[in-house]
């Protein structure tokens, strides 16, 4: 008899590939890349957190020995666990699953915060921060590290320097304070022995000094006297108007009166005129020269500059308005917008006019020689607003009469 059974087929484990990133980061490497990118250290946290950068380095390592009071580890990972936006719950789990760390009751001895003394701890169970080679904390340089011996010698140098130069003004104010007696070949004789008590103010007979013959005593004025300057016994006045108050019109010049001629002689005083003589006016020696007048007919933009290119005259000029130059040495020049509208008028007639209508005319040199080289006397036929000027002037007696057939 043959029997059938029934047997299970054993299950075969199923063995998942293995990829390059099959792999578990633990919290503190998590925590790490988390911090390296925000880009703050370990100070940077505690400065922040206000949690000390050991503890900071634990929670990342996942030693809770390092921590003094156990109760406060979950607050502590938790807070860095929000501050490097991640989940807290989930942080502090891992965090006891990898440092095997379990939750004490408040109560419980496990939660207090006495530690027992170590007697003698280990190297590696040292602070992080109190040893220099930690790459945050920078290493404390030795004492004379910082100094060069090239800047020694120098140093040296530098103090022989100012000691010799010390020491040299020391003995050159030495030298400078000390006083030298040479000795003299004829030693001085006394020529009278006087009594300093014998009376002072009185004289050598009363005092019963004896002096040597042909001494006199100083008077009391003169001994006044070096006390007291010369020029303060009669102070001299000088009036500050002397030199000016001293000269005389009367004397010269063009208000001086005119000399009376005498037989045989002139007259030179005031003292040898008869009578009072009025001074004479004053006297114009040379004529005048001739000025220029500009005489506008109809309406124009005139500009008269002096020689040294500042304007003495500008505007637009009215028809019958004039203007008379100044006389200065270099002559004035003329820049006129309507040539044809402006008129000369110099030694009793006109001349002009300044340029052909409805042209510029610039530097026009206002001389009379000049004018009277460059144009010639117009003519008041061919410009009937020039005759009507000149009639109007004429009438008011302003300009001399001219022909009109000119």
């Amino acid at each position: 008899m043959i029997r059938r059974g029934f047997r299970r087929a054993k299950e075969e484990e199923v063995v998942e590939p293995i990829g390059f990133d099959a792999f578990e980061l633990r919290l503190g490497d998590i925590m790490r890349g988390e911090r390296a990118t925000m880009g703050k250290s370990l100070l940077d946290v505690q400065r922040e957190l206000k949690i000390k950068a050991a503890y900071i380095a634990a929670i990342e390592n996942s030693d809770p020995t390092a921590f003094d009071t156990p109760g406060f580890i979950a607050g502590y990972v938790r807070s860095y666990a929000r501050y490097l936006n991640m989940d807290p719950d989930w942080a502090f789990d891992t965090f006891c699953t990898e440092s095997g760390f379990a939750t004490a009751h408040g109560m419980s001895e496990q939660a207090s915060g006495a530690k027992p003394i170590k007697v003698a701890p280990a190297a590696f169970e040292k602070d992080i921060f109190a040893t220099p080679a930690t790459p945050f904390v920078p290493a404390g340089d030795a004492m004379f590290s910082s100094v060069e011996p090239r800047a020694v010698g120098s140093l040296m140098v530098l103090v022989a320097l100012i000691g010799g130069l010390g020491y040299g003004g020391y003995t050159v104010l030495q030298e400078v304070q000390k006083v030298q007696l040479a000795p003299v070949e004829n030693t001085p004789t006394v020529v009278a022995d006087i009594d300093p008590l014998a009376g002072g103010g009185l004289g050598a007979t009363d005092a019963g000094v004896n002096v040597v013959a042909g001494f006199e005593a100083p008077s009391t004025e003169a001994l006044d006297r070096l006390y007291r300057p010369q020029a303060l016994d009669a102070p001299v006045l000088v009036p500050r108007d002397g030199p000016i108050a001293s000269l005389d019109p009367r004397a010269g010049g063009a208000l001086s009166p005119t000399i009376v001629e005498r037989p045989g002689l002139f007259a030179q005083a005031d003292a040898d005129l008869v009578g009072p003589v009025a001074p004479a006016g004053v006297q114009v020696t040379e004529t005048p020269r001739a000025g220029v007048q500009l005489v506008a007919v109809r309406e124009a933009w005139v500009r008269v500059q002096s020689a040294d290119g500042s304007t003495i005259f500008e505007t637009v000029m009215a028809a019958g308005d004039t203007f008379d130059v100044p006389q200065t040495e270099d002559p004035a020049t003329l820049r006129i917008g309507e040539s044809g509208a402006v008129y000369f008028a110099m030694n009793g007639a006109h001349y002009g006019p300044v340029g052909p209508s409805g042209q510029v005319t610039s530097n026009v040199a206002l001389s009379v020689e000049n004018l009277a080289e460059t144009y010639s006397v117009a003519d008041l036929t061919a410009d009937t607003d020039l005759a009507e000027v000149v009639r109007v002037a004429e009438l008011q007696g302003l300009a001399p009469a001219q022909d009109v057939t000119e």
